[in-house]
Parts: C-alpha cells; sequence; structure tokens
C-alpha cells in the first residue's frame, strides 16, 4: 500500500534561504524588516523588503497575509510546530514531526511566493532560483520523505524550464501556480512552453491559492473581505479557464492540481461549466463525452485533474464528482495557527460515512499518482 503523502505542507522562508544570490543581485535580497506590535499591522509586524514593497501587509486595500517572515511576533509565540522544521532549516525536526503525523511524504509549497513579487525579470528570477537551490538542497536531506514544488520565474518561459530541469532532479514533484499570474490566465498560450516541458518530465502542474493578479487584489479591503476573493477563489477561475479552452486536450497526460481552495466548490464549477458549453459551442468527440454525464468523475480522470479536499467537507457528495481516484488532501503544515490539522491521517480515517478504501486513496495513492511518487 502507498504510504500516506501530505499533498499540501508549507515552508517559512528563512533569511538563509537568500544567501545563494548573486553578487550583482545581492543589494536588491529580500531584506527582514520589523516594526513595533502596536501598528495597524499588529503582531503580524516583520516583513520582507522587496523592490521597495512590504511583504505582508494585512491590512487595506490590496492587504494579503502570510505566515513569513519567521521574526513576526504571531510567528514567534507559536508553539506548535518547531521553527526549525516550518522554515526546513532543520530537517531532522521536521521529519520527527512527520512520523508523529503518521505522514510518510510530504509536499512542500512556498510561502511568501503566493503572493506576487515583482516585475522585474532579474529580481524574479534571482528569488526564485535562491528559494529553488534552497528547497533542492533541504529535500536532498530527507531521504526521499520531503518533496517540493518549483517555483518557476513566470516573466522568462526559457529561465522558467532551466529551474523545472534542474528542480527535477533535486526532489521537485511539481510546477507552482497561482491560478491568475500577473495579467494572464492559466489558459494563456504564454504557458504553453511550460505545460510541455512539465509534461515531459511527467511534472503536474499545481495550482495553489495565492495572490497573482496585483489588479485584482487591489479591489478587495483585508479588513473586510480577508484573503477569500483575491486568494482563496483564484484557482476556481484557473479550474474553469483550464477546462473551458480544454488545455488537457492539448497536453494529453499533463496533470492538473488544485489545491488549497477546498473542493466543495467543484460541484457549482462543474454546473457552470456544463450550462456555458451547451449554450453557447458545440464540443467535439474529443476528450469526456461530456453529453452523456461526463461532467464528473470521468471529466476527471481523462482530463488528469485533481482537488484538494479538507478533512470536514462533505466527501459522499463531493466523490460522485470527483471521483475516488482524484482527490487528495494535505495538512497545511506550517500554516494553521495552531495547526487545526495536526491530527489529519487519525482524524481522516475516523470517519465512518465514507469507505475506508476510498480514505486511503485520498491519504495515499491519489498524491503518489499525481505527483509521480510511484
Amino acid at each position: 500500500m502507498p504510504g500516506v503523502v501530505d499533498a499540501d505542507t508549507h515552508v517559512i522562508e528563512p533569511a538563509a534561504m537568500w544567501d545563494s544570490i548573486s553578487e550583482t543581485m545581492w543589494p536588491r535580497r529580500p531584506v527582514q524588516l520589523k516594526v513595533p506590535g502596536d501598528t495597524v499591522y499588529g503582531k503580524s509586524n516583520a516583513f520582507w523588503l522587496i523592490d521597495g514593497n512590504i511583504f505582508p501587509r494585512p491590512a487595506g486595500k490590496g492587504g494579503f497575509g502570510l505566515h513569513t517572515p519567521s521574526g513576526a511576533d504571531r510567528e514567534i509565540e507559536r508553539k506548535d510546530i518547531h521553527m526549525g522544521s516550518r522554515e526546513m532549516t532543520d530537517v531532522a525536526v521536521r521529519l520527527q514531526d512527520m512520523d508523529a503525523r503518521g505522514v510518510d511524504i510530504q509536499v512542500v509549497y512556498p510561502t511568501l511566493f503566493l503572493i506576487y513579487i515583482t516585475d522585474d525579470v532579474d529580481l524574479e528570477l534571482s528569488v526564485c532560483r535562491a528559494y529553488n537551490d534552497f528547497m533542492g538542497k533541504a529535500s536532498n536531506q530527507s531521504n526521499g520523505r520531503i518533496k517540493w514544488v518549483v517555483v518557476p520565474p513566470l516573466h522568462s518561459i526559457d529561465a522558467s524550464i532551466a529551474e523545472i530541469r534542474k528542480g527535477k532532479e533535486n526532489g521537485a514533484v511539481g510546477v507552482f501556480f497561482r491560478g491568475i499570474e500577473g495579467e494572464r490566465s492559466v489558459a494563456d498560450p504564454y504557458f504553453y512552453p511550460i505545460y510541455e516541458e512539465a509534461n515531459s518530465l511527467n511534472m503536474p502542474i499545481t495550482i495553489h491559492t495565492g495572490a497573482g493578479s496585483r489588479a485584482i487584489s487591489s479591489v478587495f479591503d483585508f479588513d473586510l473581505s480577508t484573503p477569500f476573493a483575491h486568494v482563496r477563489m483564484i484557482p476556481l477561475m484557473a479550474f474553469r479557464d483550464v477546462i473551458g479552452n480544454k488545455i488537457p486536450e492539448k497536453f494529453p497526460g499533463l496533470r492538473f492540481a488544485f489545491v488549497e481552495a477546498a473542493a466543495s466548490w467543484v460541484p457549482y464549477m462543474l454546473h457552470v461549466l456544463r450550462r456555458f458549453a451547451r449554450a453557447t459551442i458545440q464540443l467535439s468527440g474529443s476528450g469526456p463525452d461530456r453529453a452523456d454525464n461526463g461532467w464528473g468523475p470521468k471529466l476527471f480522470q481523462e482530463y488528469n485533474l485533481y482537488v484538494a479536499c479538507e478533512a470536514d467537507e462533505n466527501l459522499p457528495v463531493l466523490l460522485q464528482y470527483t471521483g475516488e481516484d482524484n482527490m487528495i488532501i494535505g495538512s497545511d503544515y506550517g500554516h494553521q495557527d495552531p495547526s487545526e490539522e495536526a491530527g489529519l491521517v487519525k482524524t481522516f480515517r475516523a470517519r465512518m460515512d465514507v469507505p475506508s478504501e476510498s480514505i486511503e486513496r485520498i491519504l495515499g495513492a491519489n498524491a503518489h499518482r499525481l505527483y509521480g511518487l510511484s
């Protein structure tokens, strides 16, 4: 039986991550700042200064919250997970934590890069390369138990492909996207060379929640709307565009995952896509047979779509839409404060409303297939 895969965990980027930035770009490296805890940002009072902007900015219009850097009071006060584990500066401690939680493999996503950082091509390349190099080294210390997703510098397709290839050699099992990248949908042909390369390397495109569009983020006031609209809703837009533009038919075999947006949106989005298709276009015979109840498990299977659920969702209903082989689950390890899914494996296996065989697929086999671990 495949081991348990925590399909969505995070690293809190440490200052040491930027040590590999070149001498030329060194003056522009991310620098950590800290302010008193009595400002509008409260205990989220430490920031990365990058290209004249601070990250995070958890207040006001266009605001966003992050668990990085670790110097913020709210992060220092956490006691549920050792900081060396969260920052991946102590891989051995992280492995011990995995053992305690009944997890065989973790797949690690970034934190800082959940937010659109810069328009500058050279700066983006420098920080992405530093991140990928750091994660590759950490993964190589884990005896194959910690995998990660490459953060591509998407302003340069050539540089992105180079980073993906290098990442593949150093334990990377996916390519990170945020659903909308700058002013581009994930369905934009601009990204096709990346999809082609990922497909050739047996790596999925992993679309994680994140504020990838400054224009969308600028509309929402963090204090009124939280990150819901400009962070959590973005993978839903990506799902619509991937399916609506038949991207999987252009890259047969390429896998797409939609991560940390829960899964309860799936019936709604399939409803929207089905009605749009019936009303406006004549679908070809290729791909899923949508005219014959193909807007469900058959779509997920033939289009190689995976979605990450949360432990308390209505799985008996959702599995009717995704099928049992295309759903995964992650604990968000490193972010939850305190970690609400600390007992994810035990809690999930205790569910009585889902067959145990389905539970085990979601905990293990499906993620092994998605990430190419088997």
